[in-house]
């Protein structure tokens, strides 16, 4: 039997769902490289003068010119460079020590049963949320007035938008530990623990010196480009900037946005010269981490050759513990201050609380949430579902190939996370431009279905490599073809991290900002789009209303992937968990 078995094992490779696998690698090359290759040569002509549509019929470098003569673009362009180095560095740091010190502990466990769940909730709804803590007349103002403060009027304080871009930095740190805690988390059985924990406190060493020296450089290695993820994303993010960030001068991406949609088209130019200066200063942000990274490793290496141990580390675990507690409250009630003020009638400050609660903010803002709601959720969903499709094809070809692919293929998953937007969106709205497809809903699926796949693919691949195929071997003896044993055996069994995969990109789509607002044209508004389009203005209660929104959808769609599984094996106890 264990002949035939094997022959049956070699020969499924070949039946339909093998040929149908086969498409799952080409196309998702396609869908992650294809828009952003495009798009940067739709950036690169323009930047250099060539766009036939707009009267550019020959390559000039005055676009760079008119770009380096605006007034402080330097200051855009310096303040983006650390935004991007300085908020990942603190956002790791404080993951790094945090899981030296604590990792294994029931602190552990219960910070990041907190912290979880955030990294559900979109970047602009974490940002109003702490816009709305931080404000002079905010929540945290209010809870200390004028008791240990004695204002009894909103301090003239430039808190928000102050010329340092720290509000942002801060905005970002707390949104982006809950991520880089879940990518080292994945990394952290890479490790033996236990062990590694046992041999350095036999030979003296604190939790965390023993954790850095020994167990760190292997998972640093494993979360390395999500790290240059981080650092891209921060150093060209639009909408949180747009709620946080400066604005005398902006952040160079919340600029280049501007010119594009400038009414003078010849802003287009500048817009896409700004573009590529963007993708110098996430790339010079990169060069600067390695070197900080060289420089941290050999720092690493003489404090070992020197017998650093850091026996009484206990102050800076204490301290991480409180930086990570700290950041998954601040985003907890920065939701609370969302919600609060969606229903707020009179609050006078120093009021801590509104003195009366109505819904009739809800009643007003309703029709016009209707269309943007359904937009959200339509492109949401289907870019979501053709993420999940591209995905499991791609896995199947992997299982089949029995080679690594997909690992190797992370640098391309990654590609969109690390390649800023603006740097390929521009140019990709020029592309869509000329043939016609731009403000379409097919091509609004198929700008977030760029961002969405990665998340999906990343969250998935690592359940679906951990299947035990003794399963798949025992229905292929029963003489099951393969496509009967794919929805009756793995599938079911893989429900849970497949509707949580499916979570994960409905998320990252609800969030996306600029990709809705270039290739949307506007004309196909969405959640995320609305309520950042607000946030100049003083509608605490409208703002309120979108933020909780773009917060609760995704929510939702985590329920939904808790809960279904559980309520499809509530009576298989082996499945539930």
């Amino acid at each position: 039997m264990a002949p035939a078995l094997r022959r049956r094992q070699l020969i499924q490779p070949q039946d339909g769902v093998a040929r149908v696998a086969r498409l799952g690698p080409p196309l998702t090359l396609a869908i992650l490289a294809g828009p952003i290759l495009a798009g940067l040569a739709g950036t690169l002509l323009p930047a250099f003068g060539y766009l036939p549509a707009l009267g550019g019929a020959r390559l000039t470098t005055d676009a760079f010119a008119a770009l380096f003569a605006a007034p402080g673009i330097t200051r855009s362009a310096t303040l983006s460079l650390s935004t991007g180095l300085v908020s990942a560095g603190l956002s790791l740091l404080i993951v790094m020590v945090f899981v030296a010190g604590w990792a294994g502990t029931r602190s552990f466990a219960r910070v990041q049963a907190m912290i979880s769940p955030l990294l559900s909730v979109p970047h602009a709804a974490a940002a109003f949320g702490f816009a709305f803590l931080i404000a002079p007349s905010g929540l945290l103002a209010r809870l200390i007035s004028p008791g240990l403060t004695g204002w009894t009027r909103p301090p003239d304080l430039l808190v928000l938008n102050d010329p340092a871009g720290l509000a942002l930095i801060a905005g970002l740190v707390v949104k982006e530990v809950p991520f880089l805690l879940l990518v080292t988390l994945a990394a952290l059985p890479q490790v033996r623990l236990r062990e590694t924990r046992a041999l350095s406190a036999a030979l003296g060493y604190g939790r965390i010196a023993g954790f850095l020296y020994l167990a760190w450089p292997a998972i640093y290695r494993q979360i390395r480009l999500a790290v240059f993820a981080v650092i891209a994303f921060a150093a060209s993010v639009v909408d949180v900037a747009i709620i946080l960030g400066p604005g005398t001068p902006a952040t160079l991406a919340v600029r280049l946005v501007g010119w594009m949609n400038d009414a003078d088209l010849s802003m287009r130019f500048v817009a896409a010269a700004g573009a590529l200066l963007q993708l110098a200063v996430v790339l010079a942000a990169l060069l600067i981490w390695i070197v900080i990274e060289i420089a941290f490793a050999r720092l690493r290496e003489v404090l070992a050759a020197r017998g650093t141990r850091l026996r009484h580390d206990a102050g800076l675990r204490h301290a991480a513990l409180g930086l990570m507690t700290l950041s998954g409250g601040i985003v907890l009630a920065g939701l609370v201050a969302l919600g609060l003020w969606s229903v707020a009638g009179l609050w006078p400050f120093p009021q801590p609380l509104p003195s009366t609660f109505m819904l009739k903010p809800w009643m007003e803002a309703l029709p016009r949430v209707a269309g943007p709601l359904a937009t959200t959720l339509a492109a949401a969903a289907l870019s979501t579902l053709i993420a999940i499709l591209l995905t499991l094809l791609c896995l199947m070809r992997e299982g089949d190939t029995g080679r690594s692919g997909g690992r190797k293929a992370l640098a391309f998953i990654y590609l969109p996370l690390i390649v800023p937007q603006v740097a390929f969106l521009f140019g990709l709205q020029f592309l869509f431009l000329s043939v016609g497809f731009v403000a379409s809903f097919s091509a609004l699926v198929l700008a977030h279905l760029i961002f969405v796949l990665p998340y999906v693919f990343l969250s998935l691949s690592d359940p679906w490599r951990a299947f035990d195929r003794r399963y798949e071997a025992v229905a292929a003896g029963l003489g099951k073809r393969r496509l009967r044993t794919l929805l009756a055996i793995r599938l079911p069994m893989l429900a849970r991290p497949i509707l949580t995969a499916a979570a994960v990109g409905f998320a990252v789509s609800v969030g996306q900002y600029l990709p809705t607002l270039l290739i949307g044209a506007g004309r196909l508004p969405t959640i995320t789009t609305e309520a950042v389009a607000l946030a100049s203005g003083g509608a605490r209660r409208t703002i309120g209303i979108y933020a909780f929104l773009q917060m609760l959808l995704p929510a939702i769609g985590f329920a939904i992937a808790i809960c279904v599984p559980a309520l499809l094996f509530r009576h298989r106890r082996a499945m539930q968990s």
